[in-house]
C-alpha cells in the first residue's frame, strides 16, 4: 500500500461544543455567532470537523445521537416485544433517512458516535431472535453509515463481514433481508481493498451465485452494486488491486452466464442498468467477453438497444451501449455484432436518441472499436451512416468534449486501412470540424491530430 497521507486535526464533540459555550460565555456571542464563529476558526486552522455535531448548539439533541441513544437503551429490553420492536423499526428508518441526506454529514455523526459498532451488535441479536422485519431496516441503517476508509474500516474491525456473510447464508428466502446485506456489503467494500478480500475469502461469490439461481432475475438489486464494487479497483492506497483475479474468479464459477441470463429479462428488469454495469465490471478479458456473446449476451444486448430506443430510454441506450463497447474488444464478438446487423441499430439508436450527445458518443465507441484494424467492417460503418452521424453531431454539440473526441477517434479507424473512406469524409467537410474540435477542447488535440493524420492531411499538426 501507498504511503499514508497526514491525517488532519482532530477535535472532540466536547472540546467543540466548550468552545462555543466559551464565545458565548466570555466573548458574549449570540448563540448562533458563537458556533458560527467556532466553525470558521477551527476550518481556518485545518481541523477536521467530519462527525463533528455542528447544527445544534450546546445543550440541544442531534437527531442522529438521539436515535443511537435510544438503540441503545433498546439493546436491554426483550427483543420478542413487538411493542419495542416497532419503536425499533422506526429508530432505523430514521436513522437511514438521516445519513441519506446528502450534505448533512449524518453519517459521520453516526459512526463517530458508535453508530456502526451498534448497530452490528444489534444486527446480530436481531438474526438471532430471527426477527426478519426489524433486521431489514437494521441491515439499511448499517449500509448508510459507511462513508470514507475510516468507517469501512470500523465495519471491519466490529467483524462486519462475518455479520453479513452469515446473515446471506442464513437469510436466503428473504429478498428485502438479501437486498439489505448486499447494500452493506456494497458500502462497505466500497474503496477499500481489505473489506473486498474479506469478502471473496469468505466465498461471497459462491452465496451470489447461489442466491442468483434461487431468486427472480432482477429481484435484488443491490447484489449487482456488489458484484460492481467487489470488482472495482477504487482503493488509491493499493498499488496493485487484487479484483481482475477475483473477476476471473468470478467468471469461473458461472456468474457471468447468471449475469446474461438476467439480461434476458431485457426492459422488463427494472434492474437492467445494474446488471449491464456488473457485467462489464466481470468482462476483464478476451475470454470472458467472448462468453458473454456465446451465452446469448450480444443477442439481449441488441434487442435492449433497439427497445431502448424505440421508447425513449437514455439511461437503459447509455448503459447498454457501454457493455456493447467493452465486449466489442474482443475480435469473435466484433464479428457477432456485426452479423447481427449491430452497426445499422446504432445508427438507428442514434437517430431515435439523437438530442442527447451522451448516448451518440456511447454509439460512436462501439463503432470505433468495432473498425479498429478493420478496413471492411469500416466500409460497412460508413455505408451504414457513421461518417455522416460524426459530421452531423459534431456540428449540432458543438460544446459536448467527448462526443467530439469519441468522433475524432471513431473518424481515425473509419478512414486508418480505408482509403476509400477518406475521400468520401473529406468531400463531406469532416476537416473542418475535426479542427474546430481540436481548437475548442483540450482532450480533442491528441485524437484530432490522429483523425487529420489518418485522412492523409500534411498539416495534420496544426
Amino acid at each position: 500500500m501507498a504511503p499514508a497521507k497526514p491525517s488532519a486535526r482532530a477535535i472532540s464533540q466536547q472540546a467543540f461544543d466548550e468552545m462555543v459555550k466559551e464565545n458565548i460565555d466570555d466573548l458574549g456571542m449570540e448563540p448562533t455567532e458563537a458556533l458560527s464563529d467556532a466553525i470558521e476558526t477551527l476550518t481556518l486552522q485545518g481541523v477536521d470537523l467530519s462527525g463533528i455535531v455542528t447544527s445544534t448548539l450546546p445543550g440541544e439533541t442531534n437527531p442522529v445521537i438521539q436515535s443511537l441513544d435510544r438503540i441503545k437503551q433498546l439493546q436491554s429490553s426483550d427483543w420478542t416485544d413487538e411493542t419495542v420492536l416497532e419503536e425499533a423499526l422506526d429508530l432505523f428508518d430514521n436513522l437511514t433517512a438521516l445519513s441519506r441526506i446528502e450534505g448533512s454529514g449524518n453519517a459521520a455523526i453516526a459512526t463517530r458516535n458508535g453508530g456502526i459498532e451498534l448497530m452490528c451488535s444489534v444486527c446480530s441479536k436481531l438474526s438471532e431472535f430471527r426477527r426478519d422485519s426489524a433486521l431489514a431496516s437494521a441491515l439499511n441503517a448499517l449500509a448508510a453509515f459507511p462513508h470514507d476508509i475510516q468507517s469501512t474500516e470500523t465495519f471491519r474491525q466490529s467483524g462486519g463481514p462475518k455479520l453479513v456473510i452469515g446473515t446471506l447464508t442464513d437469510k436466503t428466502q428473504s429478498t428485502n433481508i438479501l437486498n439489505s446485506a448486499f447494500s452493506v456489503v456494497a458500502a462497505s467494500a466500497t474503496g477499500n481493498e481489505v473489506l473486498k478480500e474479506s469478502y471473496v475469502e469468505l466465498h461471497i461469490d459462491e452465496l451470489i451465485l447461489k442466491i442468483m439461481k434461487n431468486h427472480t432475475k432482477g429481484n435484488i438489486p443491490s447484489l449487482y452494486d456488489t458484484i460492481r464494487v467487489l470488482l472495482a479497483a477504487d482503493d488509491n492506497r493499493v498499488v496493485a488491486s487484487q479484483v481482475y483475479g477475483y473477476a476471473r474468479r468470478f467468471a469461473k464459477i458461472g456468474i457471468t452466464e447468471a449475469l446474461v441470463d438476467s439480461l434476458n429479462e431485457g426492459l422488463n428488469s427494472s434492474s437492467l442498468v445494474s446488471i449491464t454495469i456488473a457485467l462489464k465490471a466481470i468482462a476483464v478479458n478476451d475470454e470472458i467477453c467472448r462468453s458473454v456473446a456465446e451465452k446469448g449476451g450480444i443477442d439481449s444486448l441488441l434487442i435492449c438497444i433497439d427497445e431502448s430506443g424505440i421508447q425513449g430510454n437514455k439511461t437503459v441506450a447509455k448503459s447498454c451501449c457501454s457493455l456493447l463497447s467493452k465486449l466489442a474488444g474482443s475480435d469473435f464478438n466484433k464479428s457477432a455484432i456485426i452479423e447481427r446487423k449491430g452497426l445499422n441499430r446504432l445508427i438507428t439508436l442514434s437517430s431515435r436518441l439523437g438530442d442527447d450527445p451522451s448516448v451518440i458518443q456511447e454509439v460512436m465507441s462501439i463503432i470505433c472499436t468495432l473498425c479498429l484494424r478493420s478496413p471492411d467492417n469500416a466500409a460497412m460503418a460508413m455505408e451504414a451512416g457513421a461518417g455522416e452521424l460524426a459530421i452531423q453531431s459534431m456540428k449540432k454539440f458543438p460544446e459536448a468534449s467527448q462526443l467530439q473526441k469519441n468522433s475524432c477517434l471513431m473518424i481515425r479507424n473509419l478512414v486508418a486501412r480505408n482509403t476509400e473512406n477518406r475521400s468520401i469524409l473529406l468531400s463531406n467537410g469532416i476537416e473542418k470540424v475535426i479542427r474546430n474540435a481540436k481548437e475548442s477542447h483540450k482532450c480533442c488535440k491528441d485524437a484530432g491530430t490522429a483523425a487529420l493524420r489518418d485522412l492523409g492531411l500534411e498539416n495534420y499538426n496544426l
